[in-house]
C-alpha cells in the first residue's frame, strides 16, 4: 500500500504524512507540482529527520504517475468528498494507492473519471472537511489493518 499526494498545497501536512509513512513503512508519492519547495524550512521541520527513513518518489506530473501507476499494476483509490462510499464499507488491498488531493481544490475532473474508485471519510453535516495529515493517518491505518500490515 503507498500514499500519493496530487499537488500538495501545505508543506507541514507534506511533512507530516513523510513522517507517518516512516513510522509505518509506507512509500509516499509526491505528484508535482508543489505548492512549496522541498528545501523549505517548513516542510523540512514537519519532515524532521524521517525524511531519512522514507521510500518517497516524485512525479513530474499526473501524466508520469498515472503511466508509472498502472505499469505497476496499482489500484487507484480516490479520496474525496465528491462521493458517498465511504472507506469504512470498502476491501481494500496491499496493491493500493490512496491518493489524496491538493487541500485547496482536490483534484480535476479528468483524475476523479480515471481512478478505480472513489470513497470519502463520513463527516457530520456542515462541516468541511478533515485536516489532510489526518485523513491519511485515518484511511492508512484501515487499509493496514484490511491487509495485515500492521
Amino acid at each position: 500500500m503507498r500514499i500519493a499526494l496530487y499537488q500538495p498545497d501545505i508543506p507541514q501536512n507534506t511533512g507530516n504524512i513523510f513522517r507517518l509513512g516512516a513510522c509505518l513503512s509506507v512509500s509516499v508519492d509526491i505528484i508535482e507540482p508543489t505548492g512549496f519547495i522541498f528545501d523549505d524550512k517548513k516542510f523540512k521541520r514537519s519532515a524532521m529527520d524521517y525524511i531519512d527513513h522514507i521510500d518517497y518518489q516524485r512525479h513530474v506530473d499526473w501524466e508520469h504517475f498515472y503511466e508509472w501507476s498502472q505499469k505497476n499494476k496499482f489500484r487507484l483509490i480516490l479520496m474525496t468528498t465528491k462521493t458517498n462510499q465511504s472507506f469504512y464499507t470498502f476491501q481494500f488491498h496491499s496493491s493500493d494507492i490512496l491518493l489524496f488531493g491538493r487541500e485547496s481544490a482536490g483534484v480535476p475532473d479528468y483524475v476523479h473519471e480515471i481512478v478505480d474508485h472513489r470513497l470519502t471519510i463520513p463527516m457530520k453535516e456542515g462541516v468541511r472537511s478533515i485536516n489532510l495529515s489526518s485523513s491519511v493517518a485515518l484511511v492508512l491505518g484501515e487499509g493496514l489493518r484490511q491487509t495485515n500490515n500492521i
